[in-house]
């Protein structure tokens, strides 16, 4: 059955919709470092702040799934969901809010800007589709780029020339999320994304629960921490989404993908309100850099139709 064309309507709401949904991911890093604060200002432990989230995201997708009398997923579709949980409910958040004690917002979002590229070359690896040679090119010179950022950063800081151990937690956070994202996308087809994400964070549950209750704070937490977690919880591991994946929906992936380009400057952007950091001409100019090699690659991800 031929998929009915998209009324200009649908292309504007379906771009309003997949700007909302980056924006909202690209709040996730500020967010996430405010929960854990700093090594020096220590809050919220990444260890609590990965099994709270999910465990938020869990108990809302217990409910939707109720709501709409979602099926049990079938025994093939489990293993891919079971990917995604590593990947996603744990993998990325639990690296990302340890490198977020060590380095800025700011710096973490240059990294992560290698997540579209990141994930594109893992489908073209486990899901065995080709890609051009310009693709390959322009993975390895975004990695370069990342790789000159941080070890030029790290000299900035007096920590020598040679990347940090939260650089190291960044791209293993990147190569998780990627991961994940290709095995969710194995089993999206035949359930739905947006059950994709919610049979995920609702089987995380026997685990993050636990978790959460295991690594609760012992000692005061500031306020803005504990509403940084509800945010993560809720809007960057579940409402974002839905949100994201109505947009690809109804105005395209080809068009609405291309928002994703903006995250990380989003995320730049508002760690200076959120965090106090402060914009600075290396930082935005990587960020560039890295996104230009991002939109080239993504491109080529494919290659082109026989004649």
């Amino acid at each position: 059955m031929t998929p009915l064309p998209q009324t200009p309507q649908q292309v504007n709401q379906g771009l309003w919709l997949g700007l909302l949904g980056v924006v909202i991911f690209g709040l996730t890093l500020p967010m996430t470092r405010l929960a854990t604060g700093t090594a020096d200002a220590p809050q919220l432990s990444p260890w609590f702040v990965t099994w709270g989230r999910a465990a938020l995201a869990g108990g809302l997708s217990a409910i939707y799934l109720i709501a709409v009398r979602a099926p049990w997923p079938l025994s093939a579709q489990r293993r891919s969901l079971g990917l995604a949980l590593l990947g996603n409910v744990i993998g990325y958040p639990l690296l990302l809010g340890w490198a977020l004690r060590h380095v800025t917002a700011s710096h973490a979002a240059v990294i992560t800007a290698l997540l579209p590229l990141a994930t594109a070359a893992a489908a073209a690896w486990l899901m065995q589709q080709r890609a051009r040679l310009g693709f390959w090119v322009f993975a390895a010179l975004g990695s370069s780029l990342v790789a000159i950022y941080s070890v030029l950063r790290a000299a900035q800081m007096g920590h020598g020339f040679g990347l940090t151990w939260a650089d190291t937690l960044l791209l293993g956070a990147v190569v998780a999320a990627s991961l994940g994202y290709v095995a969710g996308a194995k089993v999206t087809a035949s359930m739905g994304a947006e059950k994709v994400i919610s049979w995920v964070c609702v089987m995380a549950l026997p685990i993050t629960l636990p978790g959460a209750w295991l690594t609760w704070p012992e000692h005061a937490i500031a306020p803005a921490s504990w509403l940084a977690l509800m945010y993560v919880g809720v809007f960057s591991m579940w409402a974002g989404f839905f949100a994201w994946f109505r947009g690809l929906s109804l105005g395209g992936p080809l068009r609405v993908s291309q928002m994703q380009l903006l995250q990380p400057f989003i995320s730049i952007l508002a760690a200076v309100p959120l965090l106090g950091e402060s914009l600075d001409t290396m930082t935005m100019g990587f960020a560039f850099l890295v996104v230009l090699t991002v939109f080239m690659g993504r491109r080529m991800a494919t290659p082109p139709a026989p004649k």
